[in-house]
């Protein structure tokens, strides 16, 4: 779930679906409240960090087992409910009914053990016709696409959770009694983003296997997002959007009434959900995916007349056509993300959870906007998909992986766009947004020729454009003049005459491999009255570069920077953690082979730290973190990725300012302490020195 601000109410809070319910809704006997058995689950609270809590699905699954025991009429004792609230549980609201009551005491915290002892244990064991499956809490997809729903006692490195998929793929086997649970109905209310793949979010893995498939049983799963997007979790109120909506639904029926109506509720929440978008407040696209009525059929593809749910127009064949010619050896420029993400806000849409583009060529992108839900414009997602890509190929450094501007090809894809609005008589497309740019100070240190003392230096300022600020002049200096002519530099205004003190943004010092590790962050600069100084690093983002070292992997360099741009930075894959046993000589090769990782951090001690700046070199890495001297800091690295949330945040392009909020937060906690993180940042599209060094 995806906690939200303060939303519009939910739709259709305190309806009832106005259908009639008939014998033959359900191809079984009746379900008696008596035959009917339940596992609700509610996660609030997380083992692996305060910032996985959630309010409101604690609450969602007791008003779920509050209809099961009130209108439902199922027994107390036939519902196994499991709970993990953030406040002490007596401050629930148990009385809504005598079953609830009853669960008071019966209820278990909401843990793994918990989980597989209910599902494939306890229940297995029963009696019954019908069996519900309610879960409320965070969820995640395995790279199989199964439903991965982290327990309470999930912790770092062991993501301990319920695999909901292998669980109703035994439950369809003859490892339940033949005659048992014809009926299974799953409603989980959680997100379906995928799961991180590194070491601090290990999911392991949960497979339970099963038997003999037993023909006739019958499964209907409702979720409350589709693959690779979240579910919105109202905090303010308590509760998710999507219990809210179906508990809304099923109102004050009965358990058998409830089940046979579950098709006709989760095409009105769809719709409902459809409305909200239609209506300007649909923050999010509708996100239920449901997948079979009770007769194994997709009840959403065949809506009845006129209650279809719109598409965007798709491309003709003209179209495809054109961006076959114009994307015929094309590799996804760096853009290709950016695109992608601002098609869906042009045309009126909710971008998708999940970072990253669904495939790595432009024509399967493309395929992947032309099939999805458009917005209120009637807009194919492709069209401002193209749109964009025109204007930055069009702009400076807008060219093949941020190179210089490629103007025939803008034109060609400006072209194509005018021809493609004309003939589907298309709305016009408001220009894509301008490139950021930030002012960042380039500082370039080099050996002088024959070796000797000092170095050469030189320093130019990269914003709107690019412009030449102090050079050594060819007599080599020692790095306290350099440091003196920064200091002059940043007091005289960072981007030009009259621009003030903090129109930089970041320092890139391009050095060779040798003044990989110096301490450039902690150079004292002026800050505030009296001749107050702070460390460089607190002020500005700090990084270090050695574009000098790439020239044998180049290619790779090059392949695994577009890589992490094309992804926004946030594949499972482009973050590797590496400890002293994987620093081996075949590790360069290792980190090579393709283009993730992107980003490694080095949690190595200072005696393998030589060996690990050079496996990242000749890998062709491009970012990197380590700790000057070895170790990790108080949290460990993974935390610069992750301060604020679970898995999947923030992308990897967040790190120069979380790095410098580190460095601030350390210089906070001992203002005469330094801090030793050292961010390699390597840009091959900003690699511009102005040569001259004499």
């Amino acid at each position: 779930m995806t906690a939200l601000g303060t939303p519009p109410p939910p739709p259709h809070a305190n309806a009832h679906l106005n259908v009639n319910v008939h014998v033959n809704a359900i191809p079984h006997p009746d379900p008696a409240p008596g035959r009917t058995f339940a596992l609700v689950a509610g996660v609030e609270r997380y083992e692996i960090s305060h910032h996985w809590n959630l309010r409101g699905p604690a609450r969602d699954a007791l008003r779920f087992a509050r209809w099961l025991t009130g209108p439902g009429e199922v027994p107390a004792a036939n519902v196994r409910l499991l709970l993990s609230p953030l406040d002490d549980p007596d401050t629930l609201d148990w009385s809504a009914s005598p079953g609830l009551a009853a669960l008071r005491s019966t209820y278990r915290p909401a843990t793994e053990e918990n989980a597989r002892t209910v599902l494939l244990d306890e229940l297995p064991a029963c009696d019954g016709d019908l069996l519900w499956i309610f879960w409320a809490g965070h969820g995640h997809l395995g790279r199989g696409g199964e439903l991965m729903l982290p327990c309470a006692d999930a912790r770092p490195g062991h993501i301990r959770h319920l695999n909901l998929d292998s669980a109703l793929r035994w439950w369809r086997t003859d490892l339940v009694g033949h005659r048992r649970f014809p009926l299974q109905a799953a409603l989980v209310d959680a997100c379906r983003v995928d799961a991180p793949r590194d070491s601090r979010w290990n999911f392991g893995s949960a497979d339970y296997g099963g038997g003999t498939t037993v023909p006739g049983r019958r499964q209907f799963r409702l979720y409350a997002s589709r693959e690779g997007e979240a579910a919105q979790n109202d905090a303010e109120r308590g509760t998710g959007r999507f219990t809210e909506a179906l508990l809304g639904e099923l109102g004050e029926r009965s358990v058998r009434e409830g089940a046979a109506v579950l098709p006709h509720a989760a095409r009105r929440i769809h719709r409902a959900f459809q409305d909200l978008r239609e209506r300007g407040e649909g923050w999010q696209l509708p996100q239920f995916l449901v997948d079979r009525d009770w007769d194994a059929n997709s009840f959403l593809d065949d809506l009845l007349p006129g209650s279809a749910l719109p598409r965007a127009p798709r491309l003709d064949q003209a179209g495809w056509d054109g961006l076959g010619e114009l994307f015929e050896d094309r590799d996804l420029p760096r853009c290709a993300y950016e695109a992608y993400a601002w098609a869906f806000k042009a045309a009126g849409c909710t971008t998708p959870a999940h970072g990253g583009l669904p495939a790595d060529t432009l024509l399967d992108v493309v395929a992947d906007l032309d099939e999805r839900h458009g917005g209120r414009t009637g807009m194919p997602l492709a069209v401002p998909f193209v749109h964009f890509l025109a204007d930055r190929s069009a702009r400076p450094g807008g060219g093949p992986g941020g190179g210089p501007e490629d103007p025939d090809w803008a034109a060609g894809l400006a072209r194509w766009v005018r021809a493609t609005r004309e003939r589907l008589a298309l709305p016009a497309l408001r220009p894509p947004p301008a490139p950021a740019r930030r002012a960042t100070l380039h500082v370039r240190l080099e050996s002088p020729p024959g070796g000797g003392d000092g170095l050469l230096a030189r320093m130019w300022v990269r914003g709107e454009r690019t412009h030449h600020v102090w050079e050594s002049e060819g007599s080599p200096v020692p790095l306290a003049a350099v440091r003196a002519a920064l200091v002059r530099r940043l007091a005289q205004g960072g981007a030009g005459a009259g621009q003030p003190y903090g129109s930089i943004g970041r320092i890139e010092f391009d050095v060779p491999y040798e003044l990989l590790e110096t301490d450039f962050e902690q150079w004292p600069v002026p800050r505030g009255p009296g001749g107050r100084t702070r460390p460089l690093g607190t002020v500005h983002e700090v990084v270090v570069r050695c574009p000098q070292e790439r020239e044998d992997t180049r290619a790779e360099w090059r392949a695994k920077w577009r890589w992490l741009h094309v992804q926004d930075g946030r594949h499972p894959d482009a973050v590797r953690l590496l400890e002293d046993p994987d620093v081996t000589d075949a590790l360069g090769m290792a980190l090579g082979a393709r283009p993730a990782p992107a980003c490694v951090l080095g949690h190595v001690s200072g005696s393998r730290t030589p060996a690990l700046l050079e496996a990242l070199l000749e890998g062709g890495v491009p970012v990197a973190v380590w700790r000057r001297g070895g170790g990790a800091p108080p949290g460990g690295l993974p935390a610069l990725l992750a301060p604020e949330a679970g898995p999947g945040a923030p992308a990897v392009f967040g790190l120069p300012a979380r790095v410098r909020d580190v460095r601030r937060a350390a210089a906070g906690q001992d203002p005469g302490g330094e801090d030793r993180l050292v961010l390699l940042w390597d840009d091959p599209d900003d690699t511009v020195d102005l040569r001259s060094l004499a």
